[in-house]
């Protein structure tokens, strides 16, 4: 049996550039700290994805602190800040800031004081997307990069966290990026690398495959793939709201991430679904893969005012670049068979 991934909002899968950089990058011998040719030939690699992550992204190369990923990132960024957030941001975010912003019931948040708060892009569980305040503190713009147009320099954010795995690069590696004249406090002290922003040996084979997908992704967003996307995300959500009348899909009626859905059928238990999906040969998600292992209801969805039980009946379908229309339907036809069971149960 063929699988077919549909959790790309989790992870994508590992582009064919990032693997063809890192590989290269595993033969360049020299410490990037060093002075010598070796030393210097790894410090290049190291700035040529600099400079590649910040031209797919709209800033500047000298705005990139290369970080451990997005978690790491919304640490630095937001650490002893007293920082406001609300209930829908990733679990990284939460744990720094006071969860008081409001939430409608599409998830879009009303943001009254950009410079004391954060935001996300856009919600890696629902995908619908927020519009930025000028001059917000912190914005979590992993999962909107690549996806849709980004440009740091005129989003007016002050900071941003984004991460390599979620636009095709590999896993452990993501970014901070900062408006130009601020700065952070290394939380990582030591030898001053990062421009003295996050102390370590770099991470040379994960930074060149960050690069390297980034500007595959940037490829992507301009030639439309993205838009194809989104044409199949919506041939999923016809196809079965045509038949599962109860069915709700979560933030429809604000913008959204073109790969994302997120339905809630009541009763119906978010994890049982992925569980028969799995059988089936489908990978998709009830959540945040954060949270794997934690048998428990939707955060996002309660922060957005429904009940427990609609919380813990959801699940996430996230398309990619790669996802043709016969796995969308094919999985359609196999959620709509556990869906038939499951009413012919409940009746």
């Amino acid at each position: 049996m063929t699988r077919v991934y549909l959790d790309h909002n989790a992870t994508m899968p590992l582009r064919s550039e990032a693997r063809a950089a890192m590989v290269a990058a595993m033969d360049v011998v020299g410490n990037p700290s060093s002075v010598h040719a070796e030393g210097r030939a790894a410090k290049g690699l190291i700035e040529r994805a600099r400079g590649q992550v910040a031209a797919a992204f709209g800033a500047e190369a000298v705005d990139i602190i290369f970080v451990s990923g997005a978690t790491e990132a919304a640490a630095l960024a937001c650490a002893g800040r007293g920082l406001h957030g609300a209930g829908i941001e990733h679990d990284a975010v939460r744990a720094w800031v006071t969860e008081d912003l409001p939430v409608d019931g599409e998830g879009r948040v009303t943001v009254t004081d950009p410079g004391t708060s954060v935001l996300q892009a856009a919600n890696s569980e629902t995908g619908v997307m927020q519009e930025l305040p000028e001059d917000l503190a912190v914005s979590d713009m992993t999962q909107a990069f690549g996806k849709v147009a980004l440009g740091f320099d005129w989003s007016g954010v002050e900071m941003a966290l984004i991460s390599a795995h979620k636009i095709g690069g590999p896993k452990g590696i993501g970014a901070l990026v900062l408006k130009r004249g601020l700065d952070v406090t290394a939380q990582i002290k030591g030898g001053g690398q990062e421009m003295g922003r996050r102390s370590g040996t770099e991470n040379l084979i994960g930074i060149a495959g960050f690069g390297a997908a980034a500007e595959a992704a940037l490829q992507d967003l301009e030639a439309g793939v993205w838009t194809r996307v989104e044409k199949l995300r919506n041939i999923l959500e016809k196809t079965l709201e045509a038949r599962a009348k109860e069915t709700i899909f979560v933030g429809k009626g604000a913008p959204r991430l073109p790969n994302t859905s997120c339905l809630v059928t009541p009763s119906w238990k978010g994890e049982t679904q992925v569980m028969q999906m799995d059988l089936a040969g489908f990978a998709i998600s009830a959540g945040s893969a954060c949270s794997s292992g934690k048998v428990k209801s939707n955060a996002v969805l309660r922060a957005m005012g429904m009940s427990e039980e609609e919380a813990g009946s959801a699940i996430r379908v996230s398309l990619g670049p790669t996802t043709t229309e016969a796995e969308v339907l094919a999985f359609a036809e196999a959620w709509l068979a556990a869906h038939g069971r499951f009413r012919a149960r409940a009746a």
